[in-house]
């Protein structure tokens, strides 16, 4: 269960990177550049600036929030097929249960668990490849 683990961490870690390298720097620099002419025009006030400057990163702020809501959903998904594996699971055990069957059942919800994983570690791909398309094209 925990190298099924490492692996979901491991794919969304990959994913974000990509995002970040991707299109969340292209963002940024553009950002950057914005601000940068903002605090330049020396006949704008300090608020006029700073209004400037604010308006400079909002496509970055909604690519952000757009990514860390995707990633929410994408969790939310995995933590609802693990527990539908223990749900299954639960269903089955009654007052008469015993400790060898309660081991069988365990053992079942990891291996139901680690399918869960492996499932949504393959969705990974297809759902960087969206957001990128997404972000890239200011779809967010």
């Amino acid at each position: 269960m925990d190298g099924a683990q490492a692996r979901v961490q491991k794919a969304v870690f990959t994913m974000v990177s990509s995002l970040d390298k991707e299109g969340l720097r292209k963002l940024q620099a553009e950002m950057y550049r914005c601000s940068t002419k903002c605090c330049e025009d020396n006949n704008s006030s300090l608020e006029e600036v700073q209004n400037c400057i604010d308006q400079c990163s909002t496509k970055v702020n909604r690519a952000q929030n757009f990514i860390q809501g995707e990633i929410q959903v994408y969790q939310d998904r995995l933590q609802r097929c693990v527990m539908g594996c223990e749900d299954k699971v639960r269903d089955r055990i009654s007052s008469t249960t015993n400790q060898e069957d309660m081991a069988k059942f365990r053992k079942e919800v990891e291996a139901c668990a680690v399918k869960c994983a492996d499932e949504h570690v393959a969705l990974i791909p297809g759902m960087t490849k969206k957001m990128l398309d997404s972000i890239n094209k200011n779809k967010f």
